[in-house]
Formats: structure tokens, sequence, C-alpha cells
């Protein structure tokens, strides 16, 4: 009895709203995030092509001034990097079209030509929209967790 009526309040919560299942947005977006994070991983060079074509507006975990990336700046190079995102959660805008994705990023790092990072850790918010076929960053931000650094890179070279 009490299986049925926890069957029914489910099946009530999920027809109101209550319980949002991913949609195919937020599901592809976070895959996007999981496979760009893996690359950059495994070769310590960030993913070409990722960002949009029409560039990207970027706040730094280094504090500094806002930041532009053309579609076609070269990607970032790291001496060593391991980050983890974490906890992602997406909000679709317009289902195919464009989302916002918010979540953590831990790990180390060492960009080329910067300090190493021992215990890098952000908040991360980035806007995602689909341009050929594939979900490309447009804007981001992120900002230092309490006891943990972000970047030292403070310029695009």
């Amino acid at each position: 009895m009490r299986k049925a009526i926890a069957l029914v309040v489910i099946g009530l919560m999920a027809g109101s709203g209550l319980m949002a299942a991913d949609s195919d947005t937020a599901k592809e977006v976070k895959e996007t995030i999981k496979a760009n994070f893996a690359q950059t991983n495994e070769t310590g060079m960030g993913v070409a092509g990722s960002n949009s074509k029409d560039g990207t507006v970027e706040f730094w975990s280094s504090g500094g001034l806002m930041n532009w990336s053309s579609g076609d700046d070269p990607v970032g190079e790291w001496d060593s990097i391991n980050l983890t995102p974490k906890h992602i959660k997406v909000i679709t805008l317009v289902e195919g079209q464009a989302a916002v994705a918010m979540y953590y990023s831990e790990g180390s790092m060492k960009p080329k030509g910067a300090e190493f990072v021992s215990h890098y850790m952000t908040r991360v918010t980035e806007v995602y929209v689909k341009e050929d076929g594939g979900w490309k960053m447009r804007a981001a931000h992120w900002s230092p967790v309490a006891g943990g650094s972000g970047t030292s890179q403070t310029t695009i070279d």
C-alpha cells in the first residue's frame, strides 16, 4: 500500500513539474562539459571549437577584468591540468538553442607561463548556444569558492 501511495505521489509531482527530468538540451550540455574537461585533462589543451564562432565574454577566476575571446583565438594550454566538473545543473532557455550551466570546477592546474594552482576550486556559470550541431560557450563567469583558488592567468596571450 505504501509503495502504491509513493508511486502516485511521485507521478503527481512529475506531472505537476515539481520533479523535472533533464531536457535533451540539458543532457547534451552536461555531456559537452564533461567531454571538454576530459579532453583538456588528457591533452593539456583547451578544446578547439568549443567557443562560439561569435566569441565569448568571460570573467576569469583570477579576479581580473572582463575578457573577450574571438571565436578563432587559440585555445588555452597547460603544463599540467586535472580538473573535474561537479554538481552540474543546466537551465534550458530555449530547447535545442540556448542554455545556462552552473557547476563547480575543482582540481589543480598550471597554465603555460603562469603559476601552479594546487587547489583550484571555482563556481562556474556558462551560457551555451547551439551552433553547427554542437554546444558552444558564449559567455562565462568563474569565481573562487572560499578555501579554493582561481586561475593564475590574467590575460589572453
